[in-house]
């Protein structure tokens, strides 16, 4: 799948931010991915959020070439903290972001890799919608000698590689530093009135080197985790409980979803904090009970 660099590519104003933490086994792929696309933004920023590894010398290797890469170190803070440090390192980046003119912001993980041409099939669709406020490509993963998709609605923009427009992600106030993050914005987003899509397009696929929540200790733990930002989120019981069972026919089969209702609810018991917006919180639990209504009896 790997590409050779773009020999000309049109630079677009995106700023790139990508928080980055012992991530040496797969960034070459998502470094050569970028180098190699048609489109190339104003900068990438690879915030280092305290890697132990190869991963900062991966970036200054790269960033000697290209000089639209650039290295930002972050203090270390001693673990790897998912979700809220994730977005604490974005945010640490944005802060040094050098063009501030950029028109669309977007965040890439380190283990992902996509075709030369996936930002101008984006940027195709952005610009033929101006309410359009985040686009991605669907996600595969490989697995068992085949290529699966990440199971998602087609309008959850994939967090991997999540490109917004500058007004959009403004109005939104950007990303809550939570692990449900990744929900928050986009319901934010159609709260206020813009679309999120995530296309299928054989040509702007992004191919996800690890399986999904599995970035912690293991995959259990990252289910875990799954069920507590369902809980923060605001998730009604029904949807949380509909949610798990969908997810039980990946890996960890059954016992993936069962940790992630598990989860849920046991952070309910415990009475942990909730997203404090009390506005967005019903907004989803309405929608979400319309899906549920939709699905169960064909009701809108």
């Amino acid at each position: 799948m790997e590409a050779p660099p773009a020999t000309d590519p049109r630079v677009v104003p995106l700023v790139i931010i990508s928080p980055v933490r012992d991530e040496s086994q797969y960034l070459r792929l998502t470094m050569d991915s970028m180098v190699a696309q048609t489109f190339r933004p104003l900068e990438w920023i690879l915030v280092d959020d305290g890697s132990a590894d190869a991963t900062p010398d991966i970036v200054r290797e790269y960033a000697e070439k290209y000089p639209f890469i650039r290295l930002v170190p972050r203090q270390n803070r001693g673990f790897r903290k998912l979700g809220g440090g994730v977005i604490a390192a974005f945010n640490f980046g944005v802060e040094h972001i050098r063009h501030k003119d950029y028109q669309y912001i977007a965040k890439l993980d380190g283990d992902m890799s996509f075709g030369p041409h996936y930002l101008e099939h984006m940027f195709q669709k952005l610009d033929e919608d101006p309410k359009l406020a985040a686009v991605s490509g669907k996600v595969y993963r490989h697995e068992d000698g085949q290529f699966i998709e990440e199971s998602h609605i087609d309008e959850q923009v994939a967090g991997q590689f999540k490109l917004y427009k500058r007004t959009a992600f403004e109005d939104i106030g950007g990303f809550v530093q939570h692990l449900s993050w990744d929900g928050i914005d986009v319901h934010t987003a159609w709260m206020k009135g813009w679309k999120t899509f995530c296309y299928y397009d054989p040509k702007a696929w992004l191919w996800h080197h690890r399986i999904m929540g599995s970035s912690d200790k293991h995959i259990y733990e990252g289910r875990l985790r799954w069920g507590r930002g369902n809980w923060y989120m605001g998730y009604h019981p029904l949807y949380a409980i509909a949610t798990g069972i969908n997810r039980m026919r990946e890996k960890p089969v059954i016992i993936g979803g069962l940790l992630m209702i598990f989860s849920y609810f046991w952070s309910g018991l415990r009475r942990l904090p909730r997203y404090e917006n009390l506005e967005f919180r019903r907004y989803l639990r309405q929608w979400q009970m319309a899906r549920l209504k939709h699905h169960f009896f064909g009701k809108k």
